[in-house]
């Protein structure tokens, strides 16, 4: 791709700018459902190829670690490079990778597909968040990125029962090959929608009001609580089989909790203009607990149930409010903030994945992989508490 010359277009409102920002934020559903796509298909994945629970989890961790590795370098190396052609790309990118996994005869081809997408998210997620401030006036940033977010938050609780209740019905290679359609039409509303928008990032804001070693706290704390997170949540559709829960249940069990999760959005993105700190402490403390509830809820199904939902919909705002916090910091230029945040998350989840997969491979099982979950969670809980200038009361 050439590099461009033009300027940036005209910043305005949200609601001028609302076509943009939904095709982002679907482009963000879409990215973050092909990344969660296999967590709700591994035991169908592990049947169609012979593998263990454990070694098809593994296909989370070569996803997320693609992301954790390429995101800040191919961030820095693109950044002269027209940010709409940018998207369109990685966008057009997540088609092949779904395609590739919906044909793929082997679990080797299954794991190929899985690397296209993930150098693809090492990307998308930065300039998607970089596109906002550059396209909304300064007043309505922050409302422009939770739009943004919203669609990211929405793949994460709704995306994966969706696409598994979809699997169901259909089959895993169908599951995928449906979500290569919708990537498609991604790529056409991205392509029709979004404004041309110059590249040459990477300069800091004149008026940063923040340090670099805030932005440090913010995604250290968003890692931590990832990797809490995604220790236990790779295998959610394990522990409603293992409580008692039919497979052709799972996707909609999932579905109710990913609800659950858009009124935990909802919740948090009401509060953390007025109460940042407040609410990042809260959430987690929440998150901490509800996972202590998922595995002290073993082997009961109904229980189990209510302690997923809570769960779910207490981690529905953690995306969002970590992605905010990053931005606020203004310690670098917004994209590179956004790779920071991407690059940490995945390590999370890569490393959760590991650690779950670890856990669940001994003789300790589910509940085991529920307290090392929560453990982990519990030190991000630490990282926002000490971090009093990156995490302000507002």
């Amino acid at each position: 791709m050439a590099v461009t010359t033009s300027v940036a277009p005209s910043a305005s409102g949200v609601r001028g700018t609302m076509p943009a920002l939904l095709a982002l934020g679907l482009a963000s559903f879409l990215a973050v459902t092909t990344e969660m796509l296999p967590v709700g298909l591994l035991p169908a994945l592990g049947e169609a190829f012979g593998t263990s629970e454990s070694r098809t989890g593994a296909l989370v961790t070569v996803y997320a670690a693609m992301v954790a590795i390429f995101s800040v370098p191919l961030t820095v190396a693109t950044r002269r490079v027209a940010r709409k052609p940018l998207i369109v790309t990685t966008v057009s990118a997540y088609l092949v990778s779904n395609v590739m996994i919906a044909l793929a005869p082997t679990f080797a081809v299954v794991a190929g597909g899985r690397v296209v997408g993930g150098l693809a998210h090492a990307l998308f997620f930065s300039v998607c968040i970089g596109y906002v401030p550059k396209v909304v006036e300064s007043g309505s940033v922050g409302r422009g990125l939770a739009i943004v977010a919203g669609g990211s938050t929405a793949g994460f609780v709704l995306g994966v029962p969706l696409s598994t209740t979809l699997g169901s019905l259909i089959g895993w290679r169908g599951a995928f090959l449906t979500l290569a359609v919708v990537a498609a039409a991604v790529v056409v509303l991205v392509a029709r929608h979004l404004p041309a928008v110059a590249g040459a990032i990477g300069v800091r804001p004149a008026r940063a009001p923040g340090t670099r070693g805030d932005l440090a706290t913010v995604v250290t704390a968003n890692m931590l609580t990832f990797v809490g997170q995604y220790t236990l949540y790779t295998y959610v559709s394990v522990i409603l089989v293992t409580a008692g829960a039919a497979q052709g249940w799972i996707g909609p069990l999932l579905l109710v909790c990913g609800v659950c999760g858009l009124f935990g959005l909802l919740l948090t993105g009401r509060s953390i203009d007025r109460r940042q700190r407040t609410v990042v402490l809260t959430v987690i403390a929440l998150l901490v607990a509800a996972m202590v509830g998922v595995g002290m809820s073993m082997p009961w199904l109904a229980v189990v149930v209510v302690a997923v939902a809570v769960w779910c919909g207490v981690f529905g705002g953690v995306p969002a409010m970590f992605q905010t916090a990053a931005v606020r910091t203004m310690a670098d230029a917004p994209e590179i903030a956004g790779a920071w945040i991407n690059s940490t998350a995945n390590i999370g989840i890569a490393v959760g994945a590991l650690i779950g997969g670890g856990v669940l491979s001994t003789s300790a099982g589910l509940p085991a992989v529920a307290g090392v979950g929560a453990a982990l969670a519990a030190t991000g809980f630490v990282v926002v508490l000490v971090g009093t200038r990156a995490f302000p009361r507002a």
